[in-house]
């Protein structure tokens, strides 16, 4: 639209000294001259933009028209450029909205803050996706998102981990929350607090009921009893192992979920010992993916499971 479009000149004017009509047009993926015809719209309006020839040439506003809104620190508008890499807008559809919102706070900053807060957006990148994470199936949050802020019952057809089987609930959203490049929804199925990943929800519908939330409960609160819920589960095998030290590393990024403390010195030479818990003596066999550099010393049990699952991988390459 046009009217974005006019507004955008104003703020890019606003916060660089001069800009020249190329470098608007590439901004704004417009032509040259519909640049000169939106300058020429802006100056009509009032705006004292005025055009200077030449190599170093460009457009400009005149010294003072610039508006200031105090109160922000320098830390504080550094802070704000940080939160805003974080992409959890992209799979919002906000990336547009996103984008002139920093124009504007740009603009907005006290004229010192602003060299700190355009270096902190240049010099800090937060990725919050886990490094080999694996593709992730297509997530459709337009009708949760849409939920969640107009205070609506949810009915949804959810996929549980592990399972092919297709369920149907009527839920109560408290919101949305993107955690490791994840999104969930946190909501209420007949009063008790549940997580469902969003990327297994494969139909949501928005009812005309409005959402039933038990009263005084945030979704900061129940994500934080929920989170508490998936962290520390009853774990029902104590396994303790030794891991080659060069390994180790390696070993600490991908199974750390798992793991009771930091590994300690007691594994020999060259080796690390570790001590894991697991909710099933069978998830034990998580550990074959490091071959011989990881050997489960105790309990028993969870050497025997992985001579088994040894056992069973020779037989299928027997004839290889």
């Amino acid at each position: 639209m046009k009217a974005d479009r006019l507004l955008s000149i104003l703020l890019l004017l606003q916060t660089r000294d001069r800009v020249t009509a190329t470098e608007l047009a590439e901004r704004l993926e417009v032509s040259a001259r519909t640049v000169y015809r939106d300058v020429e719209a802006l100056s009509a309006a009032g705006v004292p933009v005025y055009a200077e020839r030449g190599r170093h040439g460009g457009f400009a506003l005149l010294p003072g028209f610039r508006t200031d809104v105090t109160g922000l620190t320098a830390d504080e508008s550094r802070a704000l450029f940080v939160l805003a890499a974080q992409g959890a807008h992209s799979a919002l559809g906000l990336d547009s909205a996103l984008a002139s919102a920093l124009r504007k706070v740009m603009v907005a900053l006290p004229a010192p803050h602003r060299p700190a807060a355009e270096l902190t957006r240049r010099r800090i990148l937060v990725d919050p996706d886990r490094w080999m994470s694996g593709p992730r199936g297509d997530v459709e949050l337009d009708v949760l998102h849409a939920a969640v802020l107009s205070d609506r019952r949810l009915r949804i057809r959810y996929r549980h981990s592990g399972g092919t089987e297709q369920r149907r609930y009527t839920v109560d959203p408290y919101g949305l929350v993107a955690k490791a490049g994840v999104w969930y929804l946190v909501a209420d199925r007949r009063g008790r607090p549940r997580l469902f990943r969003a990327d297994r929800i494969l139909a949501a519908t928005a009812t005309d009921a409005p959402v039933r939330r038990r009263e005084g409960v945030e979704l900061a609160d129940l994500w934080s009893e929920l989170r508490a819920e998936v962290e520390h589960r009853l774990t029902g095998v104590r396994v303790r192992a030794r891991v080659r030290r060069e390994r180790l590393d390696m070993f600490v990024r991908i199974v750390g979920g798992f793991l009771t403390g930091p590994p300690d010195d007691t594994g020999g030479p060259g080796w690390a010992g570790v001590e894991l818990d697991y909710p099933v003596l069978a998830a034990v066999r998580h550990l074959l993916q490091f071959g011989a550099h990881v050997e489960v010393l105790h309990p028993a049990p969870a050497r025997a499971e992985l001579r088994r699952a040894a056992e069973e991988v020779a037989v299928m390459y027997r004839d290889g």
